[in-house]
């Protein structure tokens, strides 16, 4: 854990909710579809796509209550969008493209907000659920 509480995997899950929040953004806006927020199957894609590995349960949950606990990040049932404060710590970080991202933003983390603890809980039925979903996406080709 660095100096500020924060831990390697919350900045993975932090850069990863980035990530796909803006792609299902995009998606979204290009389709003139509402913006709700990216699922967690997005996520987990995006984790994937950072670091060759898709997250386990107990991180996501660990990391999404933590981020959510300290205001960076809110989560409604499986759909997580960045909050202002998250914004706002993305938009300040120093720019190091993104094979850098997660050790630059753990940096920023551990300057910034404490580690929170919101009341959120990931089933593992909801997490095999989304692990199917981005599994079907990726031999689909998506």
């Amino acid at each position: 854990m660095g100096d500020g509480g924060w831990n390697w995997n919350d900045a993975w899950i932090f850069v990863s909710a980035v990530i796909a929040e803006r792609l299902e953004r995009d998606r979204a806006l290009h389709a003139a579809l509402p913006v709700t927020g990216a699922t967690l199957a997005d996520l987990l894609a995006a984790a994937d796509f950072l670091h060759h590995s898709v997250p386990s349960r107990d991180d996501v949950e660990e990391s999404v209550r933590r981020l959510s606990g300290a205001g960076l990040i809110t989560v409604d049932d499986d759909l997580i969008e960045v909050a202002p404060a998250g914004e706002q710590l993305w938009r300040t970080r120093p720019f190091s493209g993104l094979s850098s991202a997660v050790m630059t933003l753990q940096a920023q983390l551990n300057r910034g907000p404490v580690p929170g603890d919101a009341n959120w809980v990931l089933d593992e039925q909801t997490y095999q659920a989304a692990l199917r979903e981005y599994r079907l996406r990726l031999a689909d080709g998506r």
